[in-house]
């Protein structure tokens, strides 16, 4: 029997996962630019509670302009072990500077320097430029922690939907969505 919180479920159904092994951080995160053009790629899922699921990129990439853009998004977490699929819909913000900075000093010092380093989603003359640029970012920070860049955090997906997917024998899948209500949520079952 499902719970009547959806994040409840999801939580449960990630510790479940967890027991079999299976990597449930990886994402697919779908965005659009302001004119509807659609785009998705995969991140990772650093974060999950009633306020919605985090993920952290340089606010300069292609998905941080198309969120700012139009902050609509998609989710989808595809286990194949399990025959699951967890879909969420929603809006995006951005995570406050502390949540940023909280997370950012858990990355490893490599990440951290990448961070500076990279203009992620600009084009990249030669892999000996962004080499140099690590490098004098590298030196730059020796003596020290590596603070947070400024285009650097998190942007939360605050669900108005999410769908429960359980592969069933025959196609014959098990589907369950929750749409938010005001401060509640709707359960519906779907056909395959």
């Amino acid at each position: 029997m499902s719970s009547a919180d959806p994040i409840a479920e999801f939580l449960k159904a990630v510790t479940y996962a967890q027991t079999h092994r299976v990597d449930t951080t990886p994402m697919t995160l779908a965005t659009a630019d302001e004119e509807g053009r659609p785009s998705a790629r995969i991140v990772l899922l650093r974060g999950a509670d009633a306020r919605g699921f985090c993920f952290f990129t340089n606010y300069n990439s292609r998905k941080a302009r198309e969120l700012t853009a139009n902050p609509r998004a998609a989710l989808c977490f595809h286990w194949i072990p399990l025959e699951q699929q967890i879909r969420i819909e929603g809006r995006a913000e951005r995570t406050s500077g502390e949540e940023s900075d909280a997370y950012f000093a858990t990355r490893p010092r490599g990440s951290q320097l990448g961070a500076w380093a990279s203009d992620q989603s600009a084009v990249l003359p030669s892999r000996d430029v962004f080499n140099r640029q690590y490098a004098e970012i590298e030196q730059r920070f020796a003596d020290g922690p590596v603070p947070r860049p400024s285009h650097w955090g998190g942007f939360r997906v605050v669900p108005r939907v999410i769908e429960f997917w359980y592969g069933r024998e025959s196609r014959l899948h098990d589907r369950l969505v929750y749409t938010r209500d005001g401060d509640t949520w709707r359960t519906e079952r779907l056909y395959p």
